[in-house]
């Protein structure tokens, strides 16, 4: 049987078959925006074709898609989702705007032009009603029903097609906003209802507010889309299992999905650092900078000692969202971000992206220059072999469009094509400094792995400003986060806020949550028929100093939490805050916050098979030149161009030379060199 990967991007859509043999087949087709599924169907389409099938044989055969998407998070970012109401305790509906007093942590403080926060929901579709759960879970005040349905009846009235319920304290008992939920629904059963209890069921209010409400704003968009695909999949055959790649780095069932949309934020981008984990081990370097640039954006993960971080302070544009994520950073910057000149005269690349329709103006559709025109104008991409030659790109349209950028700024039209991608580098170099340094490291230590279309062209011209000693492209670059995700084990996390002081803990409440927690997960993957000896647990809480703000996620013991462990427990946080931070405050007493159980069940693992060395040379894997143009020459180079399919495991090539592949081209810039390894990925190393 096979098994897909299908991550849905912005411009295009990656499919990644691993089929009966083991080896790895690699389809993109283009993303269609209005309806996603099509340009789903498309790619798989086409690994169809490739197996001589129809599209119900070919499906009838996959046991498995995991599969990834960016909708949740273009919803967001460009405020297509559902008109919400909210219904909150009474007296603090205005928590979702006041935000604790954050204004806004994308600018400047002293910027006094920044807009006022607009929420998701507007003050006049968000009522109070009469309730009150207290910290410790106890009911002071009982739902006041009539009040709610009057509330509900409202929001309807004014046609809000989703309702987030979201209590003071619901995290410590949910009994009320369970009963609100079911009363809205019993009202008017089509509509989306969310409570804040069961999308976050952690203490802050603000961060558990806007987090619901997220979800149920992406809500009705992304449950639409999973169902369609769920019959669409249905009606050709698939018989399988469809697992929802989620933003913490994990995958689940549909059915698990689309009442917690909020956990499909960035579920594409979130495999990406698996993937890259996964082939740095082959060349055992755990120390990695996970790169993936697409037609959109990139996004960079910092990966230290093999561990890929994740966060809970993430902000998805100006909308706090809570949830845990695996931290992986994004600019603007893609293969169809476009070239402008701002109010200073200065040419900027991006954050604005030419997408998938029109897409760059090679595409012969745009009109506005995008880095892949530049890219084709310096000679880098081959214009009859752009995605395996799928896609014929328009030479003469690609320098009239960067010819315009050039004329605003007196510079030719060579001269604009390299100002653009080194504006472009520049801005990914950036953000991979920022994230770097914010975790207090240096980017010389590490190896940097390319993904994304785009990846391969940019990379080591990227390692060159950063002084990065190593790259590593592998095979199926332009798949990276698709590839990830057969990385991905099955699961779900759970949490429960319980603060309290080193001194004040009670183990038996401790053993209780996650007993509770436990018995969810349990019957959680019952339902999708894992039994409870299938799966692994593991116990973390977040820790902090008493005064502190910021949390630390420490291991809890392998067994039970007790006063005879307790110290040594301590001692444990002492250390790892002194390993985070190069201090720690023993002296200070330490709270315990929240408690979190990972449940996870193992995938079946992928092993990649070595290759022999190759017996012939490089050169009968070449396929013309192409003349380009590198950073500081003006005069063009011709560049020896090599097929990636025919070169082999111990090939080397000096650069400059270029590399093409069916679904994306690697620039060896001069200075570097490149090697192939037994897994034909391409490892490419400062001179």
């Amino acid at each position: 049987m096979k098994s897909l990967t299908i991550d849905v991007g912005g411009t295009f859509t990656d499919c990644l078959v691993l089929d009966e043999s083991g080896q790895l087949q690699r389809f993109k087709a283009s993303t269609t925006p209005e309806d996603p599924t099509q340009g789903f169907f498309a790619a798989v389409g086409k690994a169809a074709k490739h197996y001589q099938q129809t599209l119900n044989q070919f499906l009838g055969e996959v046991e498995q898609i995991v599969h990834g998407t960016t909708l949740g998070t273009n919803i967001l970012i460009t405020e297509r989702g559902a008109k919400v109401g909210m219904i909150t305790t009474k007296g603090f509906r205005d928590i979702l705007e006041m935000r604790r007093g954050i204004r806004n942590l994308h600018g400047s403080m002293f910027d006094m032009f920044i807009e006022p926060y607009r929420p998701l929901v507007p003050r006049d579709l968000r009522f109070g009603v009469e309730e009150r759960t207290r910290y410790d879970g106890s009911i002071d005040t009982p739902l006041d029903e009539e009040a709610l349905r009057e509330a509900a009846r409202k929001l309807l009235d004014q046609d809000c097609t989703a309702i987030a319920i979201c209590f003071l304290h619901s995290y410590a008992n949910g009994e009320n906003e369970l009963r609100a939920k079911r009363i809205v629904q019993d009202m008017a059963p089509e509509a989306y209802v969310t409570t804040s209890h069961e999308i976050l069921p952690v203490w802050r209010e603000f961060e558990r507010f806007s987090t619901a409400v997220v979800s149920a704003y992406i809500g009705p968009a992304v449950t639409r889309y999973a169902r369609k695909l769920q019959s669409g999949l249905k009606d050709q055959g698939f018989q399988g299992r469809l697992l929802m790649m989620l933003a913490n780095g994990m995958v689940q069932v549909v059915d698990q999905c689309v009442d917690r949309a909020v956990y499909l934020l960035n579920s594409g981008p979130a495999a990406a650092p698996s993937a890259a984990m996964y082939l740095g081990a082959l060349h055992k370097k755990n120390s990695l900078l996970s790169m993936d640039m697409g037609g959109t954006s990139f996004d960079v993960c910092v990966i230290k000692d093999g561990e890929i971080p994740t966060t809970s302070e993430s902000w998805v544009g100006e909308h706090r969202v809570a949830i845990k994520m695996v931290d992986v950073p994004t600019v603007g910057a893609g293969g169809g971000s476009l070239a402008r000149i701002d109010s200073l005269g200065l040419l900027r690349v991006g954050p604005q992206s030419a997408g998938a329709d029109p897409g760059p103006a090679a595409y012969g559709k745009g009109l506005e220059a995008a880095v892949t025109d530049a890219d084709l104008v310096l000679g880098y991409i081959p214009a009859d072999y752009f995605l395996g030659g799928d896609i014929k790109l328009d030479v003469k349209r690609a320098h009239e469009a960067v010819a315009r950028v050039g004329s605003k700024l007196n510079m030719t039209t060579d001269q604009t094509a390299q100002a653009m991608f080194t504006t472009a580098n520049t801005v990914m170099s950036d953000l991979i400094t920022e994230v770097a340094t914010k975790q207090g490291r240096d980017v010389r230590d590490f190896t940097l792995v390319a993904g994304g279309g785009a990846g391969g062209i940019h990379a080591a011209a990227i390692a060159q400003q950063l002084s990065i000693p190593t790259v590593i492209v592998p095979r199926v670059a332009a798949l990276m986060s698709a590839f990830g995700m057969f990385a991905m084990d099955l699961g779900l996390e759970y949490a429960r806020s319980c603060a309290r002081r080193q001194s004040q803990l009670d183990f038996a409440e401790i053993g209780g949550l996650y007993t509770d927690m436990r018995r969810r997960a349990c019957e959680d993957f019952a339902r999708v028929g894992i039994a409870e000896a299938q799966l692994s647990f593991k116990p973390t809480v977040e820790m902090r100093y008493v005064g502190q703000y910021h949390e630390v996620e420490m291991d809890m013991p392998a067994e039970a939490l007790s006063a005879e462990n307790l110290p040594v427990m301590l001692e444990n946080f002492h250390a790892k805050y002194q390993k985070m931070y190069t201090y720690s405050m023993k002296w200070r007493a330490a709270e315990f916050l929240t408690f979190r159980l990972k449940v996870t069940a193992p995938q079946r693992p992928l092993i990649m098979t070595a290759q022999a060395k190759a017996a012939g040379s490089v050169e009968a894997a070449r396929r013309g030149s192409r003349a380009c143009l590198f950073h500081g020459n003006p005069a063009r180079v011709d560049t020896p161009v090599y097929d990636w399919d025919r070169m082999g495991h111990g090939h080397h090539v000096v650069g400059p030379a270029l590399i093409d592949d069916k679904t994306t081209t690697v620039m060896v810039p001069p200075g570097f060199s490149c090697e192939v390894d037994p897994y034909h990925n391409l490892v490419l190393s400062a001179r």
